[in-house]
């Protein structure tokens, strides 16, 4: 197993490669965000331990730009500052794990261990469907250059879809996901909100990528001309 360590701080980079090293790793260090990344878009690794403060470009920096670029090995992120709101960036900007200094190389080691055990995945940070995109952490939408103004169940409606695009999602999988298990509303409220993301995201547009499915539900059509099934979208 090959592991880069992304770390400015000597002594702390050394102790890190070595305890690596003992368990029968193979270890690359890297200094600088920019050598960091670098070294993790040309070479293959099966996970990266990635400090938060770095000279250049920081940690957040680098992991957003490795998930951008299509480079999912695992991450586990290291900082100083165990701050809620530093965890919530790091794991927003697409690692994986978290781990804030000081720390025994004992517990460094079994996170990694289940990080790569999990193994590399696509966990892309902006979701794309077509002409679609959606940012979960940023709480932000677009079509095209353009960005939507949705509500909060337009936006976890949107989110869904993007999740599962080419796929039927039935009206019972709908309400499950976006609404709570309390919901005692009007039985037609998905058809609603469909009709709602629909004027935000396919009228203004002349297309129809959000699709009604006779008997079925609801499917976002990431490509190709509507299917037999389907019926114009009300």
């Amino acid at each position: 197993m090959r592991v880069l360590v992304v770390e400015d701080e000597v002594r702390m980079a050394a102790l890190i490669r070595r305890g690596l090293e003992e368990d029968g790793y193979a270890v690359d260090v890297a200094a600088t965000g920019a050598d960091g990344l670098w070294q993790a878009e040309e070479f293959g690794y099966d996970a990266i331990v990635l400090d938060v403060m770095l000279p250049g470009a920081d940690g957040f920096e680098v992991c957003r730009r490795l998930r951008e670029s299509g480079r999912w090995a695992p991450i586990l992120m290291l900082t100083a500052r165990d701050t809620v709101g530093d965890r919530i960036r790091g794991l927003d900007a697409g690692a994986d794990d978290y781990l804030p200094k000081p720390f025994s190389f004992g517990e460094l080691a079994a996170r990694l261990r289940a990080l790569i055990r999990r193994g590399a995945t696509d966990r892309p940070t902006i979701l794309r469907v077509g002409v679609l995109a959606l940012d979960p952490a940023g709480r932000r939408a677009w079509r095209g250059e353009d960005e939507l103004a949705l509500s909060a169940k337009e936006f976890a409606l949107l989110e869904l879809f993007l999740r599962h695009p080419d796929q039927v999602l039935s009206r019972t999988v709908i309400l499950e996901h976006v609404w709570d298990f309390a919901y005692d509303g009007v039985s037609n409220v998905i058809d609603q909100y469909v009709s709602y993301l629909r004027r935000k995201i396919d009228k203004p547009y002349g297309s129809e990528m959000l699709e009604t499915v006779r008997g079925a539900g609801y499917r976002l059509r990431a490509t190709g001309a509507p299917s037999a099934d389907t019926v114009p979208g009300r």
